[in-house]
């Protein structure tokens, strides 16, 4: 195989692969290299996300779980979902990143390979690995970003389980359940039954800082007690780690005519909802754009989020870290505020004015306020700097 090539793509997640994918369907591919250490299996996850019936068939060979109905509880209401235009989807990653690998053909491949170090050079970038060397014009960086000691991050531990008694309501996801320890940061159980006698449930914290794994599984525990569910077996266990906060990696690098790049795509470019932890979609909608980019001879990465929802999430996280006491009754008025469809929009990212206005009117105006002129005295305060750095 040739060592040298047009684009060199770190990393084969979702990102990773969907790009490769992409490429390779376009009629005068770029020569193209995937490097990704572990199989799809030993990555293997739940993703989650809303889609509508077009997309929902597009992703049938990966989709583990579909719900209309949805739900979210507190210790004093219930708030529940439905929509006859989105599901609720919870896919294999190791199925759908199969299904990408197999859409690769030549000069679009992937290799199992672990990157040791990135070299610039004038026109090309040199690529150490385990294995061997590689060099290309430009790479696609898709590896896990890193985030600040002390940024906001959504972790989660959960089971695949068999029950030993049907489940109730298999029909109905269970999104947010805050009837768990609050303690340690935003806590709450998310359930998903795939079907009479086997689900998915994970302990997820929204905090800076990371818990023992005795910590979530004691909390599944519990709330498996508490809702009178009895475990036949656990068939397997979960951990992840998803940032929403300000990444330390820049999202991408510029990209000039005739000189090599290293650019972010994926979640280390932005493409995490910072008021959620949801990406897929926007993974999705930026490889799309990207690669029909790289078909007309533009290889610099869309960004993946508008900047004025990026705002609007970091406000909404500022008011979650200052006012701890308020997180839970935030999202539940989230919910009140919308009907199953608005909220699906609104968890995708594509809600409408009304859909905002809603949502605005339901939150406690003061803290909102506070954390509105604290994010502007902070732009401001940056805009300054980078003037005075300049002059």
């Amino acid at each position: 195989m040739s060592t040298e090539f047009d684009i060199a793509i770190i990393g084969g997640g979702n990102a990773g692969l969907s790009l490769a994918a992409q490429l390779a369907a376009q009629d005068n591919p770029p020569s193209t290299v995937v490097i990704e250490p572990q199989t799809t299996q030993q990555r293997d996850c739940s993703w989650g996300l809303w889609a509508l019936e077009q997309q929902t068939e597009q992703l049938s060979h990966s989709v583990k779980g579909r719900w209309r109905r949805w739900q979210l509880i507190d210790n004093t209401s219930r708030v529940v979902h439905s929509s006859n235009q989105y599901s609720y989807l919870s896919l294999s990653s190791a199925d759908y990143l199969i299904d990408r690998a197999a859409q690769l053909r030549d000069p679009v491949s992937l290799i199992e390979d672990s990157v040791k170090a990135l070299h610039s050079q004038q026109h090309k970038t040199i690529i150490e690995t385990e294995k061997g060397r590689y060099s290309a014009k430009t790479v696609y960086d898709s590896r896990p970003p890193k985030i600040a000691e002390d940024g906001l991050r959504q972790h989660f531990l959960g089971w695949h389980i068999h029950t030993k008694e049907p489940i109730d309501d298999p029909d109905m996801a269970t999104l947010m359940d805050f009837r768990v320890d609050q303690s340690r940061g935003l806590h709450f159980i998310y359930a998903l039954p795939f079907s009479d006698h086997h689900m998915l449930i994970e302990s997820t914290l929204i905090s800076a800082e990371l818990q023992p794994q005795t910590w979530y599984r004691d909390a599944i525990e519990r709330w498996l007690r508490d809702n009178n569910i009895e475990v036949a077996e656990v068939i397997c266990e979960e951990t992840g780690v998803i940032p929403m906060d300000t990444l330390i990696a820049d999202s991408a690098s510029p990209v000039s005519d005739g000189m090599a790049s290293i650019a972010s795509i994926g979640a280390a470019s932005g493409a995490v909802r910072r008021s959620s932890g949801y990406a897929f979609q926007h993974i999705q909608q930026q490889i799309s754009q990207l690669a029909a980019g790289i078909a007309q001879g533009n290889m610099a990465v869309p960004t993946p989020i508008s900047s004025r929802l990026t705002v609007m999430d970091k406000i909404f996280n500022g008011v979650l870290l200052s006012r701890p006491e308020l997180a839970v009754s935030l999202y539940m008025r989230m919910a009140q505020a919308l009907n199953g469809d608005q909220f699906a929009r609104f968890m995708l990212g594509q809600a409408t004015a009304n859909d905002w206005l809603r949502v605005i009117a339901a939150m406690p105006k003061g803290p909102f306020l506070k954390e509105s002129v604290k994010q502007t005295a902070k732009q401001i305060l940056k805009w300054f700097l980078r003037q005075h750095k300049s002059a």
